[in-house]
């Protein structure tokens, strides 16, 4: 798996996460899917990806988005 498809697999457990929690804990957990949300539209312009640094620590090899 590269590091681009383990970001956005990582991404979508998240993000399935936080609505799963949004419906069954609290509302609050909606804060969550917008944090999610607006990391992803900042890597997407910058191309920093706090996520992607964990994954590429981890060993995971480079992929086309995140050098």
């Amino acid at each position: 798996m590269t590091l681009d498809r383990a970001v956005m697999a990582f991404a979508g457990v998240m993000i399935l996460l936080s609505v799963v929690l949004t419906v069954w804990v609290s509302l609050y957990w909606i804060w969550f899917t917008v944090f999610i949300g607006l990391n992803m539209l900042q890597a997407a312009f910058t191309g920093f990806c706090p996520a992607a640094m964990i994954f590429r620590a981890l060993g995971v090899k480079a992929g086309c988005a995140f050098h």
